[in-house]
């Protein structure tokens, strides 16, 4: 049996897809707890929910704050929101200044799940415009986790997966379905 417990995505412009992909192919047994951390538009706060939750039978939310971490589940940071993953499995929620001009963003996400989930912990970054996740992601790997990048050849955008690349020498860099082929088939 993995260690792992816990799987948090990373992704901006360009991810929208192999997201859905992921959901898409993911049993309805899944033992683990799916993580999103997606740049999005701030103002839209209807239909993203619907649209991943159209992907899978595992229940998608936004999570609330001091909302404790469910297994065989998945959440989703909530727009304009920060999403921080405490050391006692619960979420937090933050208004504060974005990060890599955005808000969540994903280096401080991955980041405090790195530090409070540790080596139960699997990062992931996919395509996207910017830098952010690169330095949440080697937090991961230096607490333990296992970390993996979207091949750059095959992202829409390659400018995150390169950072994250260059920032934390992740332990795979693979394919869009190397990566749904590697979570579906985590033990």
């Amino acid at each position: 049996m993995t260690k792992f417990k816990y799987i948090i995505i990373g992704g901006s412009a360009g991810s929208f897809r192999i997201v859905t992909d992921i959901l898409d192919n993911l049993p309805k047994n899944f033992p683990y707890t799916l993580i999103l951390i997606l740049h999005r538009l701030k103002h839209l706060k209807n239909g993203f929910i619907e649209a991943l939750s159209a992907k899978t039978k595992l229940p998608v939310t936004e999570p609330f704050d001091k909302e404790p971490i469910l297994e065989k589940h998945i959440y989703i940071a909530p727009a304009n929101y920060h999403l921080y993953i405490e050391p006692d499995k619960t979420f937090a929620l933050s208004a504060e200044e974005p990060v890599n001009h955005s808000r969540p963003s994903i280096d401080l996400s991955l980041a405090s799940a790195g530090f409070s989930l540790k080596e139960s912990l699997i990062g992931i970054m996919l395509s996207g415009a910017n830098k952010d996740g690169a330095v949440g992601l080697k937090k991961i790997k230096d607490n333990g986790g296992l970390t993996i990048v979207q091949n750059p050849n095959d992202s829409m955008v390659r400018t995150m997966p390169e950072a994250a690349i260059q920032e934390t020498n992740p332990q795979k860099i693979l394919t869009s379905q190397e990566i749904i082929d590697f979570i579906i088939n985590l033990k």
